[in-house]
């Protein structure tokens, strides 16, 4: 495991004007009142014929959720809360791929949606003493094109963009709002290390994303420069906040048969879709394994929808897109986390950390003095997560959706003890209940392992106990890795 040094990092995102820029929220703005000028200021792109194009909101929209913090249920009198684990879905971004880009889509090809980026790198020298040579370091970035042309604040391919900082900087001020001013579980100001981990897989979409979370939990005026943790990475071997392939050949092998039977399932699904959406990829069918995928054209009809830029009209259609994401959330997510076996191979690493971690949490208690752990991942792993757990709502996780994992613990012991006067000093320290409860898009999930009694939390199916939550791990978490990993699998 490696860092990405953050001091500097945090003074970027300091910036005064990012912090005004990201308070903007692009949805409550009419742009249809907007000049072409005004728009490419918001960051919205370049009205041209191969840019991202400024046009008005449109009725289907990805399944955005933001961070609920007035409605979020406090835990029933004689909880209190330990430790927070969350995963989270990288911000807004450009699609991986280019798609739909000629008549009669338009998708564009060129996305002019990253220049705050630019001016973040361009002021740092304020940040910086004459001897550091910062300037040098922080140079700016561009995108060139195949022809050596560059255009100002052009993002690259899977970039997350301006929108996407704005949300994940949304996000971690929601935490904030939460975790601080409401609970008061977290301090005000971030003094001292140990009390937040942040991990993030190897991709500069979800690094980012996560740097700007943090600042919104807080900013550089909230944290003392020798207490921001560091953004831990990991080896792609090594890696766990996604199913890894490239570690485990064996999980590759069975996502490749459920991708195959997902396809023979739903392509013909699909068919009736060909008249309308057909004209808009070559003439060629839409199908799961199609060219392009099934899963590459709606990657760009999310991306493209979640930025405001016209898409055209059939992908609007309530019908249409639910038919196609249905067989995509198959392929990718529901269908492959189906089996025990791939659960364990997918998933059981990244489950096991967690509980792994809670329970250090409630054996050491004060000693440990880890509170909030943020984990910047990807829709295959928010959606896996879920379906694991038997929790998946079976649909297409949004930009900057997340799962929580709370840490609750209950001593009713404690004040019979504290009662016992100078004795109590002798005695070894009474026991704690400990309770877990896990969260997506803004609701509690009760998860049917912990659904018998004596698992959970009398009258509250959703606090799970931890030993109930641990067992259910222990099951999902490989015991011989390179075995089980093997193309033969466990025997």
């Amino acid at each position: 495991m490696f860092s990405v040094s953050f001091v500097t990092l945090a003074l970027l995102l300091a910036l005064t004007n990012f912090t005004a820029a990201t308070q903007v929220n692009p949805d409550s703005i009419n742009t249809s009142s907007l000049t072409q000028k005004q728009a490419e200021e918001m960051n919205f792109g370049l009205n041209l014929s191969n840019n991202a194009a400024v046009t008005p909101p449109f009725v289907y929209r990805p399944p955005q959720v933001p961070l609920e913090v007035e409605q979020y249920p406090v835990a029933p009198n004689g909880l209190e809360l330990e430790q927070v684990h969350i995963y989270i879905r990288h911000g807004e971004r450009t699609p991986v791929g280019v798609r739909l880009a000629g008549p009669p889509a338009n998708i564009p090809e060129n996305w002019i949606m990253c220049k705050t980026v630019r001016e973040f790198q361009a002021a740092v020298s304020q940040y910086s003493t004459e001897n550091q040579g910062d300037d040098a370091l922080w140079s700016r970035r561009g995108v060139e094109r195949r022809n050596g042309t560059t255009v100002d604040g052009e993002c690259l391919l899977g970039g997350l963009t301006d929108t996407g900082r704005q949300s994940t900087f949304n996000y971690g001020a929601a935490l904030r709002r939460l975790y601080v001013d409401k609970l008061s579980f977290l301090p005000d100001k971030l003094a001292t290390s140990g009390e937040i981990y942040l991990r993030s897989t190897n991709m500069p979409r979800t690094m980012e994303s996560l740097q700007h979370v943090l600042h919104g939990i807080y900013p550089i005026s909230k944290c003392d420069p020798s207490a921001l943790p560091p953004i831990l990475l990991r080896n792609g071997k090594d890696e766990n906040l996604y199913g890894n392939t490239y570690a485990c050949k064996r999980l590759e092998l069975l996502q490749l048969g459920f991708a195959k039977a997902a396809a023979a399932a739903y392509n013909p699904t699909l068919e009736p879709l060909d008249n309308k959406v057909s004209k808009y990829i070559g003439g060629n069918p839409v199908r799961l394994d199609g060219k392009p995928r099934a899963s590459g054209i709606m990657d760009t009809i999310r991306a493209a929808v979640a930025h405001g830029i016209r898409v055209p009209p059939e992908f609007e259609d309530k019908v249409i897109v639910d038919t196609i994401e249905r067989g995509i959330v198959a392929e990718w997510f529901a269908g492959t986390y189906k089996t025990e076996e791939v659960r364990r191979l997918g998933m059981g690493p990244l489950l096991s950390d967690v509980a792994r971690k809670m329970q250090q949490k409630a054996d050491k208690r004060d000693q440990d003095p880890l509170k909030l752990l943020i984990h910047a991942t990807h829709d295959t792993a928010i959606a896996a997560i879920c379906a694991t757990l038997d929790v998946f709502d079976d649909l297409w996780p949004a930009f900057t959706a997340s799962v929580t994992f709370e840490l609750f613990k209950k001593s009713e012991q404690e004040d019979a003890a504290s009662k016992q006067g100078v004795l109590s000093s002798f005695m070894s320290r009474p026991a704690v209940e400990h309770y877990v409860r896990m969260r997506y898009q803004n609701k509690n999930m009760a998860l049917p392992a912990c659904a018998e009694e004596g698992k959970h939390l009398p009258g509250h199916p959703e606090f799970c106990t931890l030993a109930a939550f641990r067992e259910r791990i222990r099951q999902l978490t490989p015991v011989d890795w390179e075995t089980e990993c093997s193309i033969s699998g466990r025997s």
